[in-house]
């Protein structure tokens, strides 16, 4: 969770993003579009980091995210990523549910994306012929991509996160509430995140501009 020392804390506690949730009280998508995606869907298995974003359990133990804070979340995001250009902030994804989907937001905006295997010092290491830097880091899921996590952790790189309900989030700065084992659900998000991140960079104006569908995001 947040740090005393994390620039996010300093940077949320200034940013008017407050005032942006009040000027944009729709959501970022279509509600069907969300639930097609199972976005909300979480697992059977809870932690005490992500209670507050539970919005009911199922007859069948599957915890349910709240789909408001989700949208509430992605905003955010996009806002505070907007703040860095595409070279400054990293996205790192293990599990291949997610490749497809980093793949085409790296594509769209420039961002840079790791997928697969992180390697251990990537960050950390200068002597690594791969060594890179920068000053955010968005993961899939903090369990597996933990080795990128440890790295942003120790240079004091902001972490960005997409939790579900079994997740821990120590280290994160920032937690986004969403189903991160579905290729879907992740397709969604990215897509989402790519259109609003381009959008306050002023790169794109408007929804319409934005070329790219959510079949490119997603996989069949």
């Amino acid at each position: 969770m947040f740090t005393l020392q994390s620039p996010l804390v300093i940077f949320i506690n200034v940013c008017p993003w407050k005032s942006v949730m009040a000027q944009e009280p729709h959501l970022l998508v279509e509600l069907d579009e969300y639930l097609k995606a199972g976005v909300h869907i979480g697992t059977k298995f809870r932690t005490k980091y992500m209670s507050n974003f539970i919005y009911k359990i199922r007859s069948d133990g599957l915890a349910v995210l709240n789909l408001q804070k989700i949208d509430e979340r992605i905003k955010i995001a996009a806002l505070l990523l907007s703040h860095y250009g595409p070279n400054d902030i990293l996205v790192i994804g293990r599990r291949e549910n997610g490749w497809k989907a980093i793949k085409a937001f790296s594509k769209a905006t420039g961002i840079r994306g790791v997928t697969g295997r992180y390697q251990p010092g990537l960050l950390t290491n200068s002597a690594l012929k791969d060594f890179t830097e920068c000053k955010i880091m968005l993961v899939t899921d903090p369990w597996p991509d933990k080795n990128a996590v440890k790295d942003a952790a120790q240079l004091g790189v902001p972490i960005l996160a997409i939790c579900d309900t079994n997740n821990e989030s120590n280290y994160v700065d920032f937690v986004i509430p969403c189903n991160n084992k579905g290729k879907k659900s992740l397709g969604l998000f990215f897509y989402i995140l790519a259109r609003e991140y381009l959008k306050h960079r002023k790169i794109i104006a408007n929804d319409a501009d934005f070329t790219y569908t959510i079949g490119d995001f997603t996989e069949e």
